[in-house]
């Protein structure tokens, strides 16, 4: 099968998965009393009681608004709306800003807010007020914007998270390692990806300088030339700590700062990303590509080897994109070839191993190195959502014709 072939036949099995399989999922959670239920066990057990995340139902949001922008199914517009409706009751009327999470029936629950969580936030409403047209949830992204340059801005970095009233508080839900980071790039590349959204819907300039501010800071603190990776931690003046290589955020960057750059259209500042990308997707492939798929992290000298769902779906999306750049910009059609074979080769191992066959399921958030789902882990919660897989589906969808 020729190359172009290959990626046709790929886009329909994404496009099969995504509509068959995936959306249906979510479509079933959700809640008559509002939103989306809060959690879903690996053993399939509903807990409909569980807290609902607003880090999840933005997601949520997301997923619906841009299928039904690139697919049109009434269904997928429905959901989306359903979404935002409950997506609403974790704004803070009093003090601004999103919650952590709230109760299965709406009520404040975790308080903090965190810049990480109103991104997201921003992300699946301006997706929504396109989809819908909707005024009220753009001007409500704007505001979560203006929240998020009003209280986590500073000139080294954005702060991770504050009390309910704003008040410092150690960042507790997006370290790792026991490294209690001032400040991340995991925010960072997060916030990039909802500007780069809202500045493209709505051409405002000083979105747009906060958008450039992000990818200069990402690209003169953040990104380390030597290693051709990102640094994950950092303290209150973004000085690095811990020795911590995300191969999975890496890979998801690669791909998305070259979006935010095509939104921003800057020549030069696209340029100088394009080969930071491109370096960033080449190192993954080195460092964290083995038996048709890719590692979690490295943490010192200790690689995690677990196979995470969202890692193996960013890595289709990037590998196509560092596909497109051997291509277009490289012109190395092996380099080109190789990278849609590894886009491929992950999509073979997720149709094999992290996609759940199991009736009314979705996908195995994490295999170990021989296939096997890890127990304990959530089909749906907090953290496992449709935002990536989704994505990846719609990604690979749209970009099959680049290579014709």
């Amino acid at each position: 099968m020729s190359g172009a072939a290959a990626l046709r036949q790929l886009a329909a099995e994404c496009e099969a998965e995504l509509t068959g399989h995936i959306l249906p999922f979510w479509l079933d959670l959700r809640d008559p009393h509002g939103g989306f239920f809060g959690q879903v066990t690996g053993d399939l057990t509903l807990h409909k009681n569980a807290p609902k995340g607003m880090i999840l139902h933005a997601r949520i949001l997301w997923a619906f608004s841009s299928a039904y922008l690139q697919l049109k199914k009434p269904e997928y517009l429905e959901a989306a709306r359903h979404a935002y409706d409950f997506l609403q009751q974790g704004w803070d009327m009093l003090n601004g800003g999103f919650y952590w999470s709230v109760t299965a029936d709406g009520k404040p629950f975790e308080t903090d807010k965190y810049a990480y969580c109103n991104a997201f936030c921003i992300y699946g409403l301006t997706l929504y007020s396109e989809a819908a047209e909707d005024r009220d949830a753009l001007a409500l992204a704007l505001k979560a914007f203006d929240c998020i340059e009003a209280h986590f801005a500073e000139k080294d970095g954005y702060i991770e998270t504050f009390t309910e009233s704003w008040q410092p508080l150690e960042n507790d839900h997006l370290s790792e390692h026991d490294l209690h980071a001032a400040k991340t790039m995991n925010t960072t590349l997060h916030l990039i990806e909802a500007y780069a959204e809202l500045y493209r819907v709505t051409k405002y300039a000083y979105v747009g300088d906060a958008l450039q501010r992000l990818l200069e800071l990402l690209r003169d603190l953040i990104y380390i030339p030597e290693q051709r990776m990102l640094g994950v931690f950092f303290n209150e003046n973004l000085e690095l700590i811990g020795d911590l290589h995300s191969f999975g955020h890496d890979i998801e960057a690669s791909w998305l700062i070259d979006h935010a750059c095509d939104c921003l259209n800057k020549k030069k500042l696209t340029a100088e990303f394009r080969e930071i990308n491109y370096q960033l997707a080449k190192h993954v492939y080195d460092a964290a590509f083995h038996d048709g798929a890719l590692y979690n992290e490295r943490f010192m000298q200790e690689i995690d080897k677990t196979r995470v769902w969202w890692v193996q779906a960013e890595g289709v999306i990037g590998f196509l994109n560092a596909a497109k750049t051997a291509d277009r910009e490289k012109q190395d059609p092996a380099a080109a070839e190789q990278y849609i074979s590894c886009a491929l080769t992950l999509w073979d191992y997720l149709k094999q191993y992290q996609i759940d066959p199991r009736k009314g399921s979705e996908w195995f958030a994490e295999t170990d190195t021989d296939g096997r789902p890890v127990t304990g882990s959530d089909m749906a919660g907090i953290w496992k959502c449709p935002y990536h897989n989704s994505r990846m589906c719609m990604e690979v969808i749209r970009r099959a014709s680049d290579f014709v």
